[in-house]
C-alpha cells in the first residue's frame, strides 16, 4: 500500500454542521429569540417541553435533561442508587464517560470484551465476569448502543432477570435506534443520551438526557442533578449541577422533529456505502481479504451515529484519505482498559483481545444526513485508488 498516486478530486468532510444549519436557520434562531424573550434561561418552560418530546419519542414515560451526555450516564447510575460497594459491568471500547461515570459514582468498573461484529458489549463475556469471584458485587450492567446500533438486549434482558441486576443504557449515540422495534431509552431501567454537536440529534453546545420507565429514578435524578434540592436551598444529599439550559433544549426540540427523516437519510446513505464499496470489489467476509463492512443485527433499527469499515491497514488509509483531504476518524483507538488514567482498574495489554484488535481496525467515514450522494462515490474511489 505505498506509492499510493495522488488524485485531485473534491474534499469531503467528516461532518458539515453548516449544511443542517442552513435548512433549519430560521427555526432555530426563533427558537433561541423566544427563551431570551422569556428570561428562563435554565430548566425553563422549554425544557420541560423537550423533556415531554423527548420521552415521547423514546416511548419512555419520563425524561430528565442534563447538561451533558457524560452527565447523563452519571445521572442515572447515581439515580438508580449505584454507589460505593457496588461494580457495574461495562465496554472497554467505548468514550472515556462510560467508565468515567462509574468511578464518579463510586462504585467499580468491571469490563467484559466486545462482540467483533457489531462492537457492542458482548453477553457471554458478561456472563464470565458474574461467574468470576469480581461478579459477587455487581448491581448494574451499562451497556453501550456503539456507532447508532442497540446492543444484544435480549441476551442482557435475560442476564439482568436471572442475576437481578439494574441495566442501563448508554444510548448516547443512538437516539432514534430500536431493538426489536422498541426505542433506546425505553429498554433498559433507565438509559443516558449525549447532545454533542457531533450527533445524530445535537445541540448547539453540551446537553444530555436520562431517560427511564421507573418513577423513583426519575424523582432521585431530578433532585441530583440540581445540587440535591427538592426545595430552593434544602439539600437533602449531594447531588451536583447539572441542569439543562433553555436554549439547547429549545434547538433540540426544533431538531427533533426532523430526526425521524435525518435518521432514515443516515441508513439509505449506509445503504449506498455497501453498495458502492461491493462495486468496487473492496468487501470481504474477514479482515484479512480486504475491508470489513458495518454489520447490522436484524433486530436492530441501526440509526449509523457513524459508519465504520475494518481494515488492518487503517493507519496507512487514514493517511491516505487526510492527503485527499478526505475526513474519517478513529472511534476509538487505545480501549478503555488501557489508558493511563484507568491503570488503577488492574487491566492489561491482552485481557480483552476483541476490543485491542478492534481499536487498530476500525475506520469511520463521512456520515451525516446531509452528505451528497457524489462525496460518497469520492470516498470510496479514494479507498479503490489506494487498495489498487
Amino acid at each position: 500500500m505505498t506509492d499510493v498516486p495522488t488524485r485531485t478530486q473534491q474534499p469531503v468532510p467528516m461532518l458539515d454542521f453548516s449544511r443542517q444549519f442552513a435548512t433549519l436557520r430560521q427555526e432555530i434562531l426563533d427558537s433561541i429569540e423566544a427563551v431570551c424573550a422569556s428570561q428562563h434561561f435554565i430548566l425553563g418552560p422549554q425544557v420541560t417541553s423537550f423533556e415531554l418530546a423527548a420521552a415521547t419519542a423514546c416511548a419512555a414515560p419520563h425524561a430528565i435533561g442534563c447538561a451533558s451526555g457524560t452527565d447523563a450516564i452519571w445521572l442515572a447510575l447515581a439515580a438508580a442508587n449505584i454507589g460505593p460497594g457496588d461494580a457495574v459491568i461495562t465496554t472497554p471500547f467505548s468514550f472515556f464517560a462510560t467508565v468515567s461515570a462509574i468511578l464518579r459514582c463510586g462504585a467499580t468498573p468491571l469490563l467484559a470484551d466486545i462482540d467483533p461484529a457489531t462492537f457492542n458489549l458482548s453477553a457471554t463475556a458478561v456472563e464470565e465476569v458474574l461467574q468470576s469471584p469480581a461478579g459477587r458485587n455487581v448491581k448494574a450492567i451499562l451497556p453501550v448502543h456503539l456507532y447508532g446500533q442497540c446492543a444484544d438486549w435480549d441476551a442482557f434482558t435475560a442476564i439482568k432477570q436471572h442475576h437481578n441486576l439494574v441495566l442501563i443504557e448508554d444510548a448516547a449515540q443512538a437516539f432514534g435506534a430500536t431493538w426489536n422495534d422498541i426505542p433506546a431509552g425505553a429498554l433498559g431501567d433507565a438509559a443516558a443520551f449525549s447532545f454533542y454537536p457531533t450527533k445524530n440529534l445535537s445541540a448547539m453546545g453540551d446537553a444530555g438526557l436520562v431517560t427511564t420507565t421507573s418513577a423513583a429514578i426519575d424523582d432521585h435524578a431530578r433532585v441530583l442533578r440540581a445540587h440535591g434540592m427538592r426545595r430552593r436551598y434544602y439539600h437533602d444529599e449531594i447531588g451536583w449541577n447539572s441542569r439543562l439550559d433553555s436554549i439547547q433544549a429549545a434547538v433540540l426540540e426544533v431538531k427533533l422533529r426532523y430526526l425521524p427523516k435525518w435518521n432514515q437519510q443516515r441508513r439509505d446513505h449506509a445503504a449506498r456505502y455497501d453498495q458502492l464499496f461491493h462495486a468496487a470489489n473492496l468487501t470481504a467476509a474477514t479482515i484479512k481479504e480486504g475491508i470489513v463492512l458495518p454489520i447490522t443485527d436484524p433486530r436492530a433499527g441501526h440509526v449509523f451515529h457513524q459508519y465504520v469499515i475494518r481494515t488492518p491497514h487503517r493507519d496507512a488509509l487514514r493517511q491516505y484519505l487526510s492527503d485527499q483531504k478526505i475526513g474519517s476518524e478513529i472511534y476509538y483507538p487505545l480501549p478503555l482498559h488501557l489508558q493511563t488514567s484507568l491503570a488503577t482498574l488492574g487491566y492489561k495489554q491482552g485481557d480483552f483481545p476483541i476490543s485491542e484488535i478492534a481499536a487498530q481496525e476500525v475506520l469511520a467515514l463521512p456520515m451525516y444526513p446531509e452528505l451528497r450522494e457524489d462525496e460518497q462515490q469520492t470516498v470510496v474511489d479514494a479507498i479503490s485508488t489506494f487498495y489498487a
